[in-house]
């Protein structure tokens, strides 16, 4: 593979980079299996390229039963033949490097199927030699969980294997046991599944799960939690602090940075994460030798309002560690569509915010049109994760590429309802300038004009009326965000002094004339200024 270029100014590329997570399943079938594929993804490459994004992170593709559909792997090094083979793999990253992107795969280090070979051999006997890469525990005296812990999944986090007369632990699925990496074996295993990837070119790994990875050593109950409501999933009852964040995984990312650092091309380590930001700045680590982009996903569960935005920016920048870069996460596979969660004009708004804070923005699939959460009848629903709100079929449906049968993405019967919706397809939103997918690429086009958009400070100004203003600023170039947060129409002196000029707004009916000072934002608009000297009284 060519080696993996370096940014301008000599700076790692996924600084500067947007990252769009590619839902493997639902992003093109090749063969009319109603499941997306890796040849499917080579056919729409193009379509990433004229988004504008730098790197795409491509979801499981590994051997798996598919019960968390990829994410209970069998096997770390190979590809399950639905998705294709391993020499899809390799084209894939050579199509991606001739258009100048970059593939990032999904690393899946805390848990395996309980078809991989290792689990297999582990519960065969006590005696296993791999028995010690899972965790194991004796049943509590009245023979049930060794301790208080549970599974994301729903019930508890332990399942007894009659064979053995022991329980397992698992943080999801029954079907995902969680591997041991208080084991040197088990660790130097998972880093030579790095080594296999970086070996074939791939330029970084999203690390599932990160924070699980280790568990208290003397496996004490979780405490719970006092902000636990009724309604909310099962697993929120406690505070894993036990379960999982424990301080000597920094060890372990410490390993894998070290395996990445004997690659060329800045390899990039991106962590998923759930903590809010004094927690999730401590897994950038020590002199930054931990994760480089540790996941902020607090967005995702914020109060919808310019204030509430202001003040997590805020304080997400005071906290991070001296030359740290931030990331931000909009939507995922796992959380309800942001067009869902705010309606579909904020959806623009929030789309202008996460491509110019300061960082690296990481899209979802479908996101750029706007999609929203499908209807996905009870007979149709494949997600196992139980619970009230929790079903994540609804953020996977598959691609709309046409309005036709299949909305273009397969020609056969897809695994979850495609639910085609006027003017919701990538065709038809191509032909509509004020589509969602053409404010999308006209952002990204933007922060490649605008390197201030890309290195510049960030400064938050207010958010008064719920307008969120603040600015991008470089030695070259000062750029200003205002978003007006709500549908209510908003006059004020948005612009501060001088004359500016609208670079971008979420609203096509803008003009895009001078501003001076006070002006009006329509509901649900956000707009992207630049000043610039006005001469011959040019227009306004």
């Amino acid at each position: 593979m060519a080696p993996v270029r370096m940014s301008g100014g000599g700076q790692p590329w996924w600084r500067r980079a947007v990252f769009y997570e590619l839902y493997l399943r639902s992003f093109q079938d090749s063969d009319g299996d109603g499941i997306g594929d890796l040849p499917g993804v080579l056919r729409r490459v193009d379509y990433l390229a004229e988004l504008g994004v730098d790197a795409v992170w491509v979801t499981p593709f590994y051997p798996s039963p598919m019960a968390d559909f990829g994410y209970d792997v069998a096997d770390h090094c190979g590809v399950d033949p639905t998705y294709g083979a391993l020499a899809d793999v390799d084209r894939l990253l050579e199509a991606l490097d001739r258009r100048g992107m970059r593939l990032v795969l999904d690393y899946v280090p805390n848990h395996t199927s309980v078809e991989h070979p290792w689990f297999r051999e582990a519960r065969a006997s006590r005696s296993a030699e791999r028995r010690d890469w899972y965790l194991w525990r004796e049943p509590a005296p009245d023979g049930g969980p060794p301790n208080n812990w549970l599974s994301q999944a729903g019930g508890s986090a332990w399942t007894f294997d009659e064979r053995t007369g022991q329980y397992y632990l698992h943080s999801f699925l029954p079907e995902q046991p969680d591997l041991n990496w208080r084991n040197p074996a088990v660790r130097e295993a998972m880093l030579q599944v790095l080594r296999f990837w970086l070996d074939r070119g791939v330029h970084g790994f999203r690390v599932d799960v990160l924070g699980a990875l280790l568990k208290d050593a003397d496996f004490r109950d979780d405490p719970p939690n006092p902000r636990y409501q009724p309604g909310d999933p099962d697993f929120m009852r406690l505070l894993p602090i036990r379960s999982a964040n424990q301080p000597e995984i920094l060890e372990i990312v410490a390993a894998m940075r070290a395996v990445l650092a004997r690659y060329p091309g800045e390899r990039v380590l991106i962590g998923e994460l759930y903590d809010p930001v004094e927690t999730l700045v401590s897994y950038y680590g020590p002199a930054l030798g931990g994760v480089q982009l540790p996941f902020n996903m607090n967005l995702l569960w914020l109060r919808w309002c310019a204030q509430g935005v202001l003040d997590l920016v805020n304080r997400y920048e005071a906290g991070l560690p001296g030359g740290a870069w931030p990331t931000w996460v909009l939507g995922n596979h796992d959380q309800p569509r942001v067009a869902s969660r705010l309606g579909p004009g904020q959806a623009r708004v929030a789309a202008m915010l996460l491509l110019t804070l300061r960082g690296a923005p990481t899209l979802y699939q479908g996101d750029e049109l706007g999609l929203r959460n499908a209807e996905i009848p009870p007979h149709r629903v494949r997600d196992r994760f139980t619970g009230p709100g929790r079903c994540r079929d609804q953020q996977r449906s598959p691609m709309l590429w046409d309005d036709g049968p299949g909305a273009g993405f397969t020609a056969g019967e897809p695994w979850l309802p495609v639910e085609p919706r006027a003017g919701a397809s990538v065709r038809a939103q191509q032909e509509d300038p004020g589509s969602m997918l053409s404010l999308t690429r006209a952002l990204l086009a933007l922060r490649r004009r605008e390197a201030a958009l890309v290195d510049g400070d960030w400064r938050g100004i207010s958010a008064a009326d719920n307008v969120l203003i603040y600015e991008r600023c470089n030695a070259e170039r000062r750029i200003r965000v205002a978003l007006n947060m709500d549908e209510t129409p908003k006059e004020g002196g948005f612009a501060g002094e001088g004359a500016w000029r609208v670079a971008l707004s979420t609203d096509p009916a803008r003009d895009k004339g001078w501003i001076d000072g006070v002006f009006t934002l329509a509901g649900d608009e956000g707009v992207v200024l630049r000043p610039e000297n006005r001469t011959g009284g040019g227009p306004r």
